[in-house]
């Protein structure tokens, strides 16, 4: 037993499109909650993971990518950044030196919150530990870090010096979840997600943007779990697209997303999809209300 006093606190991780957020939070919790793909912006929710160990309790809230938001879906998705900022005890700065985009609209956003932010250097392992550091010093310029980490979220290196610095900023408290809790989303939260994840892996261009999942019914029995599920398409002539020829696309996405919803939830799963056509979803406040962004 340790005689160190148990923390808890509230992380948000911070960072533009495709830095790797969602990976980083993963390779923490040693498990896949937040879906990731190699497209931008796949992230919408604010995903709440808790890291737990035996004296410290992390809540990490996974935002979305930064951007300047078009319509009322990207800006429900902006509305989880200012809860981080409300929330957060720690903020992690989550830099791509790899990126060649300037990231101006994170610095504009990080300059008006008054907490320790962390530049976490990820993608170590594909990135040039010179030109990651010449990086680094402009964005010092900019901005003032308590602390600078050099990560791979996808080798997992650097990441448990992170958290054991992260500790340190974090106040003497009991936990605020049960220990084994990963998230406080429900399963069918995550259902939805790895759905909508098969459609970034499946489907170019505008198509997994305009959709969203509506988990209409799950019935969990002892040896399988039934659940029925509607994807939301934004225009009539997407609904053909995810359809397929002779069904093909839509009978491939049902089989992969099973498969991905089996290896979550660790047992069988009959999965029932259906594509329903609301025009315009996105740019309407009630329907982005609805489907719960």
């Amino acid at each position: 037993m340790t005689d160190q006093p148990h923390k808890s606190g509230y992380v948000a991780i911070i960072g533009k499109p495709n830095a790797g957020k969602s990976t980083l939070m993963n390779r923490i919790l040693g498990t896949k909650i937040s879906i990731t793909t190699h497209k931008p912006q796949t992230t919408r929710h604010q995903v709440v993971g808790i890291f737990s160990d035996d004296d410290t309790q992390i809540i990490f809230l996974d935002t979305p990518g930064v951007i300047s938001p078009k319509y009322e879906l990207q800006r429900a998705m902006m509305n989880t950044v200012e809860r981080a900022r409300a929330d957060a005890d720690v903020i992690l700065f989550l830099f791509d030196p790899t990126d060649r985009f300037p990231t101006d609209e994170v610095i504009e956003l990080l300059k008006t919150i008054n907490k320790p932010i962390f530049l976490v250097v990820n993608k170590m392992d594909q990135a040039d530990k010179k030109r990651a550091e010449g990086k680094v010093r402009e964005l010092e310029e900019k901005l003032r870090f308590k602390e600078i980490h050099y990560v791979s979220a996808l080798q997992g290196e650097g990441v448990d010096e992170l958290l054991q610095a992260v500790r340190t900023y974090l106040v003497p408290g009991p936990p605020y979840y049960p220990k084994e809790d990963l998230s406080e989303h429900p399963v069918r939260f995550f259902v939805s997600e790895l759905i909508r994840e098969q459609l970034f892996l499946q489907f170019d261009e505008e198509i997994p943007y305009s959709c969203t999942i509506d988990v209409v019914n799950y019935d969990a029995d002892t040896d399988i779990d039934r659940i029925s599920a509607d994807i939301i398409v934004n225009r009539k002539s997407q609904k053909g697209i995810l359809i397929g020829k002779k069904g093909a696309a839509i009978k491939e996405l049902g089989i992969k997303s099973r498969e991905a919803i089996e290896g979550f939830i660790g047992k069988k799963v009959f999965l029932d999809l259906h594509v329903k056509v609301r025009e315009k979803w996105r740019e309407k406040e009630n329907w982005v209300r609805n489907f719960g962004y």
